[in-house]
């Protein structure tokens, strides 16, 4: 099984940050699932390029596709809306999820936009970039993430 975790930043992108939100959530995955292959990417907030690559890692049959960052107000956070471009369908309640989880440690958690959705059988799921909220996004969303991939995947198994 293969999941991709994407970190979308300008400021990593140019070498001026260091990622640390993008190997948490690789950390993370580790974990979660020992088993899966892992590709890690980093690109520009450049709604485009993210398109693209969303594109392209689905046609890899990417079982998950994480994106970390661009999921806030500024004026370059487009990760949501590269993100809706490419998805056939929307799982609204993993976002959802994630905000409430989130929102209990930090009321600004409501303000990130980021969606989750279906591009065949590819789950895509947006986290924010902040290292602790792209942790326990994941985390609070991980047990949903590995019954919705086997269900995209063509699995009828439910609890």
């Amino acid at each position: 099984m293969l999941i991709a975790v994407l970190t979308i930043s300008d400021r990593c992108s140019q070498g001026l940050q260091t990622d640390t939100a993008g190997p948490a959530v690789v950390a993370l995955i580790k974990q979660l699932w020992p088993e899966a292959e892992l590709w890690t990417g980093l690109l520009p907030d450049d709604e485009e390029a993210i398109a693209r690559k969303l594109e392209e890692l689905s046609a890899q049959n990417a079982a998950l596709v994480l994106t970390v960052g661009g999921t806030g107000l500024g004026p370059r956070d487009r990760t949501p809306e590269a993100t809706r471009r490419v998805i056939h369908r929307e799982a609204p309640g993993l976002a959802e999820a994630m905000r409430s989880h989130g929102s209990e440690r930090n009321p600004f958690a409501w303000l990130s936009r980021g969606v989750a959705g279906l591009r065949g059988s590819t789950l895509i799921v947006n986290l924010p970039g902040s290292k602790r909220g792209a942790e326990e996004s994941l985390a609070s969303i991980a047990a949903l993430l590995r019954h919705g991939i086997e269900i995209a995947g063509g699995g009828q198994v439910h609890p």
